[in-house]
């Protein structure tokens, strides 16, 4: 069993630890043998907490939100910060301790594995690198707080394999909120997603949309489809062909007038379009709607 801070939890803190028998269930089972959690949680303000491993047999990920804690691993110390994201590799000795003034909130993650160091090595951690800061990252908390779904299942195994594949999904994203500060911007989606409704008549080009994000547009498709996993262009020609079905069900325009609604001057294309996208011409579209 994984050795964790045994200090009282704090308010709206977490603490959740996979039971011996359970593990070797999940070092075992082949869907979860290669990476598997030990134990998880999310500490909030957690004033007074420390701990020290001389030595310790997992891994332990764990990202700062709030505060500051002061980390020292096999004599080299580290002052933590909010956005920093550190992995303690099995068999360092280690030692950390919540800021006496500004307490650390975290959430953290014990794993082991066979793909343990890959994932490490994937993430960009090593012995010599072992904080990165990440910044703020709604990502990571939705996938930290996915583990956190395991609870009150009653240490079912099957509650647990899950947890085990949602670890594979934070690890995997780890990589994708780690590029370079230098390189990365942020891409407010809700306000692209916006734009682009505003101008369903208009002919946007993938050059537009980058300009609204500040980027190149190279840049701005590789971005907006590591987010979305479509691109800019195909997410803006669904949103008209999503409107074009909402006119198809709700009037009796035509779809020649939908078209040029939509900025199609050629109805013919834009119906190559749609069909592409619904499996269905709009005449047969607006006739099974219908019927």
């Amino acid at each position: 069993m994984s050795r964790t801070s045994q200090w009282p939890l704090p308010p709206d803190s977490v603490r959740y630890v996979v039971p011996s028998r359970l593990v070797r269930m999940l070092a075992e089972h082949p869907l979860t043998r290669d990476l598997y959690p030990v134990a998880f949680g999310h500490y909030r303000q957690a004033g007074g907490h420390h701990m020290h491993r001389q030595h310790h047999d997992d891994e332990l990920l764990i990202y700062c939100t709030d505060g500051v804690a002061h980390l020292n691993v096999e004599g080299e110390a580290h002052r933590i910060h909010a956005g920093d994201l550190l992995l303690l590799p099995r068999g360092a000795a280690h030692r950390y301790v919540a800021d006496t003034d500004q307490p650390w909130s975290l959430h953290w993650v014990h794993y082991a594995g066979g793909l343990a160091p890959a994932f490490r090595e994937h993430m960009g951690f090593s012995r010599q690198t072992l904080v990165r800061h990440v910044g703020q990252q709604p990502r990571l908390l939705v996938d930290f707080n996915g583990l956190l779904a395991v609870q009150q299942t009653g240490f079912r195994p099957a509650g647990l394999i899950h947890a085990a594949n949602r670890l594979r999904q934070l690890l995997t994203a780890v990589t994708l909120c780690t590029e370079p500060l230098a390189h990365r911007q942020p891409l407010d989606l809700d306000s692209i997603h916006s734009f682009m409704k505003e101008r369903l008549d208009e002919r946007l080009t993938l050059e537009n949309l980058a300009e609204l994000a500040g980027l190149s547009p190279a840049h701005f498709a590789t971005r907006y489809r590591s987010l979305t996993g479509v691109a800019p262009i195909q997410q803006f020609l669904h949103l008209k062909v999503e409107r074009a079905c909402q006119l198809l069900d709700n009037s009796d325009l035509t779809f020649r007038q939908i078209s040029d609604g939509l900025g199609y001057e050629d109805s013919y294309y834009f119906s190559r379009l749609f069909k592409k996208v619904m499996g269905l011409s709009p005449r047969d579209y607006r006739h099974t709607r219908r019927h």
